[in-house]
């Protein structure tokens, strides 16, 4: 009988890695469907692990992953060989192999996984690929299927405690050498790490897929960690397997060539010296670690004492001040509550017990964790009757979170509009302050206008509805509420879409009552987001309702064009923001080359670069020169050809904005992390006296 060739490999690869091919698992997974052996995913699936061996042994990071086929029949594939493999051929045959023992162990299910010595293969009909935080299916071997893996030793570590600590040092050692410090084609790390003469010495490694970035790997070794704590109370070896990233330890050497990291001090352990010289040498070791161990145990002692006296001091002075500040905050809240209470009855608001808020949230768990705003994080929950809620948990003793939750409860009671967020209840309780909202399942506009893909689901037509809510609200605030109110922290992450993708202007913590009688007022505490803010603000503190008229207008011209007013990551020619760069293609005649693609030809063409005009005329540098809410809901109702015509008469000229003469230098900004926005940090900065 013919002997496949990938056993023949298998075989000749055993001379390299002794024991390679005694050791694997495998995961079966028939929830997400079986497949028919004529159908188009069986014959999808068959051309995939026809390829995948050659493609990753091929490879330098000896790793790839393919899609094969069109949905709902595309067969999804990862391989992956260790990376102290240096033979091609061994790789192809581990693969081979464990692409071949799949498919016969699996039988007809569309999901499978196989952990081998040296290699790693996955194929789904699920597209696992796309979800790179995805470590599973994870195999302890420890525990599979009630028994242990073929060669474990099952002996307690010489000291449980000592050795578990050791073996945590270990793996965050390889991790931070793989994850930061490998090549990116093989992101892998193996590791030694010399205790003393009464330890073995240990041996690790650890690898993650080379299509992870450098901060995923790492995420993924942390999540390893503490499976370890988890499984592996003081065990002498071990291994956690996943198809992102793994995880191995033993008592001797059993990877190839010689560790990357090497921890601790090895000794005598490679001297060649006579057997009389190695024991009186190693008596001399005995003592002198015996010295340096006592000396260093004594200093520890000192210093620990030391820390811990200067901690109770600094302990019983922080206490006294956070009974101080809770003295304060209390009397605050009660004072904010009580105008919940005299409302009560007259509204639908509900103050909640925080066992509720906690129940309806899971704990406050990270999988209903919806973002994190200036002041704490905001979960998603859910409420006995079924009813959806956002619930923001202010940030313990923070005095600026106090502010902006008293700020809330005294404005929500005065403010009635469907374009405004609906602030349904709070929480106080003890420590704990939340804040309790009306659910919006499309989250921020900031998640559709600043995405290409889901940019597409934001037709003309509704972001021109998204632009007319938000302007109504606005008007609201400003004109019809019971008290006239400056949001001061207007933006597109704070504009939220309900089902329905309607506006609804949230986050009233940064908001301001304003007097009918005042035009505008000054602070020594600017708050707010730096490119929404008007320049007055920014610089002097002054603001009024042509504050929030700027902010609208730097967030109109980014719901037409698709981009943020500033950051590096958008190119606006010589000009430092959206502003300057969309005045300039205004003054010119070209204000259609600022539509966001995503819009197609599918937009109004006069209606949209009426809007760049009425934007244009918001975001003027004088305060004096922007329209009033009310003029700005009339100019865009207006009918009109591109902003030439409206309801009383063709609109003015604007005026250029501010900083329109800055120009982008060459090489500016090259330093900033491309994920990060001056758009979205919310700034609180005081304003000094005697500039």
């Amino acid at each position: 009988m013919a002997v496949p060739p990938y056993l023949l490999l298998l075989l000749s690869s055993t001379l390299l890695f002794p024991g390679a091919a005694a050791y694997s698992e495998y995961s079966c997974n028939g929830t997400t469907g079986r497949f028919t052996s004529g159908g188009a995913f069986a014959a999808n699936l068959g051309r995939l692990v026809a390829a995948l061996p050659a493609n990753a042994s091929s490879s330098p990071s000896l790793f790839a992953s393919a899609a094969v086929g069109a949905a709902p029949d595309t067969a999804y594939g990862l391989a992956l060989c260790r990376g102290d493999v240096a033979e091609p051929g061994a790789c192809s045959a581990c693969l081979a192999g464990a692409f071949a023992r799949l498919r016969r162990l699996c039988g007809a299910d569309r999901d499978a996984t196989f952990y081998a010595e040296l290699c790693t293969a996955r194929y789904s009909g699920g597209d696992f690929l796309a979800r790179p935080g995805d470590n599973s299916p994870v195999i302890n071997a420890l525990d599979v299927n009630g028994s242990t893996y073929y060669g474990w030793d099952a002996r307690n570590a010489t000291s449980r405690t000592l050795f578990l600590s050791l073996v945590g040092t270990l793996l965050g050692e390889m991790a931070m050498y793989a994850a930061y410090n490998s090549s990116a084609a093989r992101m892998f790390a193996s590791a030694a790490m010399y205790v003393n003469p009464q330890l073995p010495t240990v041996y690790g490694f650890v690898q993650c897929t080379p299509d992870l970035s450098r901060g995923q790997c790492w995420d993924c070794f942390q999540g390893l960690q503490d499976l370890n704590r988890r499984w592996y109370d003081g065990r002498e070896g071990g291994r956690i397997l996943g198809v992102r990233c793994s995880f191995r330890y033993e008592a001797y050497h059993f990877f190839a060539g010689m560790p990357e990291v090497r921890i601790g001090l090895q000794g005598d352990a490679s001297s060649s010296s006579t057997p009389g010289s190695r024991g009186s040498s190693h008596k001399k070791v005995v003592i002198v670690a015996l010295i340096v161990s006592i000396t260093a145990f004594c200093a520890i002692l000192m210093a620990g004492l030391l820390i811990i006296r200067t901690q109770r001091q600094r302990a019983e002075k922080r206490k006294k001040l956070q009974l101080q500040a809770q003295s304060r905050n209390s009397s605050a809240t009660e004072e904010a509550l009580k105008l919940w209470r005299i409302e009560e009855s007259s509204t639908d608001f509900t103050l909640y017990d925080f066992a509720e808020l906690a129940a309806a949230t899971a704990d406050f768990s990270d999988e209903n964790l919806l973002g994190r705003g200036g002041f704490g994080p905001v979960y998603k929950g859910k409420l006995p009757d079924g009813a959806e809620i956002a619930v923001k948990r202010l940030a313990a003793h923070s005095g600026q979170g106090l502010e902006e939750f008293k700020n809330e409860i005294q404005l929500i009671a005065k403010l009635q509009h469907t374009n405004l967020v609906r602030l349904i209840g709070c929480c106080v309780q003890d420590e704990e302050k939340l804040l309790v909202y009306e659910y919006m399942p499309n989250r921020s506009l900031n998640c559709f206008i600043f995405d290409p893909q889901r940019g597409t689901q934001l037709d003309w037509e509704k972001r021109r509805r998204v632009i007319e809510g938000v302007a109504q609200g606005l008007l609201y605030l400003h004109k019809h509420s019971r008290v006239r109110i400056v949001h001061r922290d207007l933006k597109a992450s704070n504009i939220l879409l309900d089902k329905d993708l309607n506006p609804k202007i949230s986050d009233f913590g940064m908001a301001r009552i304003f007097g009918s009688n005042m035009t505008e007022a000054n602070t020594n505490r600017v708050v707010g987001t730096y490119g929404y803010m008007a320049p007055e603000y920014a610089s002097e503190g002054i603001f009024s309702v042509k504050s929030d008229v700027y902010s609208f207008g730097v967030l109109l011209l980014e719901i037409v064009s698709g981009r943020r007013n500033s950051g590096h990551h958008h190119h606006y020619g010589d000009f430092v923001n959206l502003l300057g760069y969309a005045w300039q293609l205004w003054r010119d005649g070209r204000a259609c080359e600022l539509v966001d693609p995503a819009l197609g030809e599918r937009g109004d063409a006069a209606a949209i670069v009426r809007c760049v005009k009425v934007a244009l005329l918001c975001v003027q540098d004088s305060a004096a020169d922007r329209p009033t809410m009310a003029d700005v809901t009339a100019m865009l109702a207006a009918a009109g050809d591109g902003g030439g015509g409206g309801a009383s008469g063709p609109l003015p000229d604007p005026r250029r904005p501010p900083h329109f003469s800055l120009r982008a230098t060459a090489g500016g900004g090259g330093t900033t992390s491309s994920c990060f926005s001056t758009n979205d940090l919310t700034i609180s900065s005081s304003i000094q006296e005697g500039r």
